[in-house]
């Protein structure tokens, strides 16, 4: 956790299913959760990169990676970098689950 952040309560555990995006509105930014296969949630603002943009959430997950389904980008969730031969960058946030709750800050990480 990151010391000293605001901490906004998101939803129940259960509410992140595996492999399946899910957006969150916090103060005027819309989110897209994901948690992957390992149990592992990220959060990235829910806007693609892409020029002719769009939301994230319908992305494919795979590994700690998301696959644009549009445009065919693939995006690593844990620092928002799109990868080769495509370029780009999606701000990522703090979540994470104390016990049954899930938390995000936005304090990009």
């Amino acid at each position: 956790m990151i010391k000293n952040a605001e901490w906004l309560v998101v939803g129940h555990s259960k509410d992140f299913p595996t492999r399946i995006g899910r957006t969150i509105h916090i103060k005027g930014t819309e989110i897209a959760v994901f948690r992957t296969s390992e149990n592992e949630l990220y959060a990235v603002e829910n806007i693609n990169p892409h020029p002719k943009g769009g939301p994230l959430t319908e992305a494919i997950v795979s590994g700690h990676y998301i696959y644009d389904p549009l445009y065919d980008w693939k995006i690593d969730l844990r620092t928002g970098t799109v990868q080769e031969p495509d370029h780009g960058q999606i701000k990522t946030f703090a979540v994470c689950e104390e016990g049954e709750e899930v938390k995000i800050s936005l304090e990009t990480v």
